[in-house]
């Protein structure tokens, strides 16, 4: 991968090879990197086993690392005032006691060999510029980093679909957010100028090429997600209720028209929560189409009805985020689509814009956002980039 294909800068490297050098006395052998996605359409249906659609981003997490000839994993964090850990492969790995991003790491690393494969020691120094807190997955960003590293370094025998599936485990079980697969599996198989139709069931995927005449814009709200971990999980235990009671494996194996005619069986709430996820996952495989064929009209409409779903049905937006979308639905009509993106509460939202409508889009928000809500927005102009590799 090379720097004309991602926002590194050259002196995010310069300083991530001098913290390196400085920490560890010699210059790093090799680097790696994984983006950040931003999820078109398909909001909360992957770990309901349906279909999403995102891409990777070109913001990453990367690694700078030397392998070491001991079982001493030594990690330096160039993002935290350079806070570092330490831990041995040869003793069972426990969580970091107050540093969290330490438990992505080591949360990784564990369950690389809880999978079987055998690997010594390194040492490593991690940046990024991935957004922190605004649902473009810098935490799977910095799983599957770590995933790829090791692998590249030791030549483990685990395909790129593994290496997310173990930053899933890692995060659903070592850091204890009840995530979905869609995260690990775009940072680790993203492909340049292509989104990812995921079947989140049997992770089957299909490249859908972005259209050239749209612009992939992130705005994100700076409303700090502060429910999110509670409620994304209170939100799954809903989901997982909806299917149990319907006698179903997951939302995944029941189409909406089934649902509306089943909603008697369902608790008022329970019920909203399915109607979204499969409302949204239906839309999903329509906008994969829409994409195809470059019918913005279609896209713009499905974006907007999984908006709605997601602030009525689903209830995870927030005013700030419901006032941009409004305001750039206005805009855009039928040349664009805007929703959220992300687990809720906060965090980001996307929209896919002709060209030719980026500056007005960025002038009505500067102009109105802060004045209406009290939050300042930051923009990000994104292109669909590659997977993780050797940077």
């Amino acid at each position: 991968m090379s720097n004309e294909t991602s926002n590194i800068s050259q002196s995010m490297l310069t300083e991530l090879n001098s913290v390196f050098t400085q920490t560890f006395g010699a210059a790093p052998a090799r680097h790696f990197q994984a983006p950040g996605r931003v999820n078109l359409i398909g909001e909360h249906t992957d770990y309901n086993d349906g279909f999403v659609l995102p891409c990777a981003i070109d913001y990453q997490t990367l690694v700078a690392v030397t392998p070491r000839n001991d079982m001493t994993v030594k990690v330096v964090a160039v993002d935290y005032s350079n806070q570092q850990d330490e831990f041995s492969l040869d003793c069972e790995i426990e969580a970091h006691a107050t540093q969290l991003w330490s438990n992505y790491v080591r949360g990784v690393i564990k369950h690389l060999q809880l999978r079987g494969h055998v690997f010594k020691g390194a040492n490593l120094a991690i940046t990024g510029n991935v957004p922190q807190g605004a649902g473009l997955s810098s935490s799977a960003s910095l799983e599957v980093v770590i995933g790829e590293t090791f692998r590249g370094l030791y030549k483990l025998s685990l395909t790129k679909a593994e290496v997310a599936l173990n930053g899933q485990e890692a995060e659903n079980q070592f850091v204890g957010c009840q995530c979905g697969i869609m995260d690990q599996m775009v940072s680790a198989c993203g492909s340049k100028f292509n989104a990812l139709l995921l079947d989140c069931r049997s992770l089957d995927a299909e490249l859908i090429s972005m259209p050239e005449n749209l612009a992939v814009i992130i705005i994100n709200s700076n409303v700090k997600r502060g429910l999110v971990d509670s409620e994304y999980n209170t939100r799954r235990l809903q989901c997982e209720a909806a299917a149990r009671i319907l006698g179903l494996t997951a939302l995944r194996d029941i189409s909406l028209t089934e649902l509306q005619n089943n909603k008697d069986k369902l608790p008022e709430v329970v019920y909203r929560r399915a109607h979204h996820v499969v409302s949204d996952s239906e839309r999903t495989v329509l906008a994969a189409q829409a994409l195809r064929t470059n019918d913005v009209v279609q896209l713009s409409k499905l974006m907007a009805e999984s908006h709605i779903s997601m602030r009525d049905d689903f209830e995870i937006t927030v005013p700030p985020i419901d006032f941009v979308v409004k305001i750039l639905t206005e805009y855009l009509g039928d040349k664009g689509g805007v929703r959220m993106t992300g687990g809720g509460f906060g965090g980001c939202m996307v929209a896919l814009m002709p060209h030719s409508m980026v500056d007005g889009a960025k002038q009505l928000l500067v102009e109105r956002y802060q004045v209406e809500t009290g939050y300042k927005e930051t923009i990000y102009i994104c292109s669909a980039s590659d997977g993780a590799g050797e940077f």
